[in-house]
């Protein structure tokens, strides 16, 4: 497998992430797992929430393709676009919109300033349902990129 190729299946896995991520948290956890992703919708004092057992599960894939991939290129690839999604969603989500380790990480850059109103929005629903903008990294609506020019 080709350098070239290798680093396509990377970012095809890093995209796949996204849309799965997507997927899993709008129809799973907010799903028939809503009772280990509601803590993260309720204001807690604690370091751990349940939640947080879905970054393990998420983790399960790359570290299986990581293990095996050293005997197929391919899967090596796929394994790195996974763990490469994984470290952006800790960055974006737990650190600039949560600010969950308190490391005072905060950009007013214009994408962070969209992506936070949006995940606001979407923690404004204390509910399973109805809810809002599902995305992690970069699926966020249009319309929040427009809203955060309001705070120039």
């Amino acid at each position: 497998m080709s350098i070239g190729m290798s680093i396509l299946t990377v970012m095809i896995s890093f995209i796949g992430m996204e849309c799965m991520a997507w997927f899993s948290h709008k129809y799973i956890m907010h799903g028939f797992l809503w009772k280990l992703h509601k803590d993260h919708h309720q204001k807690t004092n604690h370091w751990w929430e349940l939640n947080d057992i879905f970054v393990i599960i998420f983790a399960i894939p790359s570290f299986v393709a990581l293990l095996f991939g050293f005997s197929n290129p391919f899967i090596l690839a796929i394994g790195f676009g996974i763990l490469l999604y994984g470290l952006a969603y800790f960055f974006v989500h737990e650190i600039l919109i949560h600010n969950r380790f308190k490391w005072g990480v905060i950009s007013e850059n214009r994408y962070f300033r969209a992506l936070r109103r949006a995940h606001k929005v979407h923690h404004s629903f204390l509910d399973k349902k109805p809810g809002d903008n599902f995305g992690f990294v970069f699926l966020i609506p249009l319309h929040y990129f427009k809203d955060s020019l309001k705070d120039e």
